[in-house]
């Protein structure tokens, strides 16, 4: 079992002008842009109940800690890569370069009732 999924956005394009990278068109309620500085550690170790994310790394570089019952793994992810963490996964980032990254949420982490669903 894999903690954290390898996963590819929807299509890639490149041309002259550059790049569009459609990471997805519907499935999910919340999305954040990220940046993070070198060294920074972000998560120390939490889950969600409710909600499983998805992580598009546009610059940068990160290594992930993951853990669900005995099963722990170290995953490494860098620029154009896609990747999911679902719910109920414990996981931390350590940042190895400033990074900028989408982070996407199928099911929105603040609660009608003002709590967030962020579990240590």
């Amino acid at each position: 079992m894999t903690l954290v999924k390898k996963i590819t956005p929807d299509f890639v394009f490149d041309d002259e002008r550059g790049s569009l990278a459609q990471l997805v068109h519907g499935g999910y309620e919340q999305v954040n842009a990220v940046f993070t500085k070198k060294g920074a550690v972000r998560g120390n170790m939490h889950y969600h109940k409710n909600s499983n994310e998805v992580f598009y790394i546009i610059s940068g570089s990160v290594n992930i800690t993951a853990s669900l019952g005995d099963l722990k793994e170290t995953a490494h992810f860098g620029s154009g890569d896609m990747f999911m963490i679902e719910k109920n996964v414990m996981h931390s980032f350590d940042y190895l370069e400033d990074t900028n990254m989408v982070v996407l949420y199928d099911k929105c982490i603040e609660n009608p009732d003002g709590t967030k669903d962020i579990c240590n």
